[in-house]
């Protein structure tokens, strides 16, 4: 008797176990492997890095690194600042204060089937803005300033913030208003310049900040001449 009591005791402390591994491996599922590229906006309040989930969601990571990767986001900026919910970057056919080239406009009209997947909307995540089409998702995305789970499932999630927390925290305090559903910044916060780099590559830290220095300079003189073109 003593035996199966002991037996009786073990199968509770078993099954806690196996559920406590199962939520724990459940847990890790989750959060998908990160891709060793990663992109800088270089904005008026501080720099936002993020890299990509290209297992989760392919095609919409090819598509926004390949406008990063043509410039397409210098000069645009975050139209929306929801504190607690999203900042949202305005799509770049419209939202740059610098004309768009050919190649760069022809690249953002694009729309992207929509990946959806059980990846959650939680602070940091990068997720496609669009339209009631769930495959008209062009250019604009928002970052995560909260957690949204009626996004789930519904916007494609293809990255998450890797540094700059503190500049978002600057941007929810910021002043706003309201337009419509939008609560948008009542100052522009403008994506200076854009670059990227590749985390597997090994790069020259102090070459890699004279390259910022010198994009952020270029975008600045760009947007003084188009200042003094288009007042």
């Amino acid at each position: 008797m003593g035996r199966c009591k002991r037996v009786k005791e073990l199968i509770p402390l078993v099954s806690c176990a196996f559920l406590l591994c199962w939520g724990f491996n459940d847990a890790f599922a989750a959060e998908p492997q990160m891709g060793s590229a990663r992109v800088v906006f270089q904005t008026n309040y501080g720099d936002i890095e993020f890299g990509f989930y290209p297992s989760v969601a392919p095609k919409t990571v090819d598509h926004i690194f390949k406008l990063v990767r043509l410039g397409c986001y210098n000069t645009n900026h975050f139209f929306r600042v929801d504190k607690g919910f999203v900042a949202q970057v305005a799509d770049v056919v419209g939202g740059r204060s610098a004309p768009l080239n050919e190649e760069q406009r022809v690249l953002a009209q694009k729309t992207i089937v929509g990946e959806f997947s059980d990846v959650k909307h939680v602070r940091g995540i990068l997720s496609m803005g669009r339209y009631s089409d769930p495959d008209s998702a062009q250019s604009s995305f928002s970052v995560l300033l909260g957690d949204a789970p009626h996004l789930d499932g519904q916007y494609a999630i293809f990255g998450k913030l890797t540094k700059g927390d503190e500049t978002l925290r600057k941007l929810e305090q910021l002043p706003t208003k309201k337009e419509g559903i939008f609560v948008m910044p009542t100052e522009r916060i403008t994506i200076l310049s854009s670059y990227y780099y590749d985390t597997e590559m090994e790069i020259c830290e102090q070459d890699r900040s004279l390259l910022k220095r010198r994009l952020a300079a270029s975008a600045i003189e760009i947007e003084r001449q188009r200042m003094k073109c288009f007042p």
